[in-house]
């Protein structure tokens, strides 16, 4: 019976979809998002189409199988949350061992996928995410400190550099910016988060910001990291000699983002309830600037084509 919790009743097409659950594809959208826009801004123009496939497969192929890694290794904490509980581990529809498997897999095809057909430095950096994001952050930072996310985000910003390495075989300054930018985003968009489930955080003893700091502070870090990002987005401008339409784009978007961080915190003081704070409104939003800001990545470059 679709849905069942029971593995033996659960159908063919509960399993894929348990299976494709398990990468979390809503997290590898985004990560793509910053993978190919990269691209086109290293090739200054539109990059060899055959080129971007295998960097979007490889890519793909790696978020899957740390997303995975993380569900079964936090499947503990996952049955027992909200936002959680219907993965594919919590519900027993796929094993652990199968699901090790399964990322392991993954793993083993990313880096095969980016070694043949892009290059073994997008390869390598593909992999250090992968481990970073399990070893650092699932397994090392995410149950021990409120800097989880923060350090652990790092895993998350590599996607700049694999896009950029892609195309040009090395590292600058201009991915490293795009990597910071990522870096700065990443607690507010995910404070946001953990606010709308902060007694699920707390339920399950994970010491997410909004868990151990009144919502009042969480609205000022999340203020502090927006001016932070909003600023490092701008030095794109300088450092990569972009066109007038990046620094334009990022200006406006960036204005909208701190207006609205500005208003979270403006909430949070005034109460902890969450109807009135609406967390979900700025992660929403963070969603949509990090988007826009890397669509802005990828035009600039064709304007002078």
């Amino acid at each position: 019976m679709p849905g069942s919790s029971d593995p033996e009743r659960a159908t063919w097409k509960d399993v894929v979809a348990a299976y494709i659950g398990l990468t979390k594809p809503r997290v590898i959208e985004l990560l793509l998002l910053t993978t190919v826009p990269v691209m086109f801004f290293a090739e200054r123009g539109i990059p060899e189409l055959k080129l971007v496939v295998a960097t979007v497969i490889g890519g793909t192929l790696s978020a899957g199988s740390a997303s995975t890694y993380n569900c079964v290794y936090d499947r503990d904490i996952d049955e027992q949350m909200r936002r959680t509980r219907r993965r594919a581990l919590p519900r027993h529809i796929v094993s652990p061992w199968s699901a090790l498997i399964f990322a392991t897999v993954l793993a083993v095809l990313s880096t095969i996928v980016l070694l043949a057909w892009v290059n073994p430095l997008s390869a390598t950096l593909s992999l250090g995410a992968n481990a970073f994001y399990v070893f650092v952050y699932t397994m090392l930072l995410k149950r021990r400190t409120t800097q989880n996310i923060v350090w652990g985000g790092l895993a998350g910003c590599f996607p700049a550099l694999i896009g950029w390495t892609a195309v040009t075989g090395e590292l600058a300054w201009t991915p490293v910016v795009l990597f910071l930018v990522v870096f700065f985003w990443t607690p507010p968009h995910t404070w946001a988060l953990a606010l709308r489930y902060r007694e699920d955080y707390r339920n399950v003893d994970v010491p997410m910001l909004p868990v151990v700091k009144p919502a009042a502070e969480v609205g000022k870090q999340i203020v502090l990291y927006s001016w932070v990002m909003v600023a490092t987005s701008l030095v794109l401008w300088p450092v990569a000699e972009t066109g007038w339409f990046y620094p334009v784009v990022a200006a406006v978007l960036g204005a909208i983002f701190l207006v609205e961080a500005h208003k979270l915190w403006k909430r949070a003081r005034s109460s902890e309830d969450l109807a009135v704070i609406r967390p979900m409104r700025l992660f929403h939003h963070s969603n949509l600037y990090l988007s826009l800001l890397f669509v802005a990545v990828a035009i600039d470059p064709l304007l002078h084509f």
